[in-house]
């Protein structure tokens, strides 16, 4: 039976981003199953002490924009640091890819998990836009107006508050956030920690 890794994440997280085709890629590797649960992060950080980027300290938010170049470079992968639709809400984008998750299945959901972070962090593209996500799930090859639609519905809603709710109780508190064998890791700065739980 193959190991299994709890995935929570928000969508809008450049750090979820920064990790996400890494986490896939060493998932296929060992041979792990992903149980992507997207988060509601304003609602867990009112929960766990955690501020919106906004509220934060500016000698927080100036170490942040540092770190987030520093990542880019390292990981080769393109990033605006201040993208133009900024604060920016996940929840729609989290709701598509649930929608898509029940229609396609979850390796569907997680390629257009990276879609959508791409577009945001990469593209410049707004994420709270119906428009704009209609397309985005299109280019990854699905009906983006029927996802639409399927993501209103109360089933997908109540599993973003059922992944949410479960993310309190597991002590969440950040995004990415893997749980491999009951063990949390926090931020993908801790893939190779992943990896070795993969392994063992």
């Amino acid at each position: 039976m193959a190991k299994v890794c709890e995935y929570y994440f928000a969508p809008q997280s450049p750090w979820a981003y920064f990790g996400h085709a890494r986490l896939l890629e060493l998932a296929q590797r060992h041979d792990v199953q992903i149980e992507m649960k997207p988060i509601d992060l304003p609602k867990v950080f009112s929960v766990t002490g955690g501020l919106p980027l906004a509220k934060r300290p500016p000698q927080r938010q100036a170490y942040r924009l540092v770190e987030l170049k520093r990542w880019s470079d390292h990981l080769g992968l393109p990033l605006n640091p201040q993208p133009r639709f900024s604060p920016v809400s996940g929840d729609a984008a989290a709701l598509l890819i649930i929608a898509t998750r029940f229609a396609h299945g979850t390796n569907a959901a997680l390629a257009l998990t990276g879609r959508i972070m791409r577009g945001f962090w990469a593209e410049d593209r707004n994420i709270m836009d119906r428009n704009t996500l209609m397309a985005l799930s299109n280019e990854a090859g699905h009906d983006g107006a029927a996802l639409l639609k399927a993501a209103e519905t109360a089933s997908v809603q109540g599993e973003y508050d059922r992944f949410t709710q479960e993310a309190i109780a597991a002590n969440v508190f950040g995004s990415p956030w893997y749980i491999v064998d009951g063990e949390p890791f926090w931020g993908q700065d801790r893939l190779d920690f992943v990896e070795a739980a993969f392994k063992r």
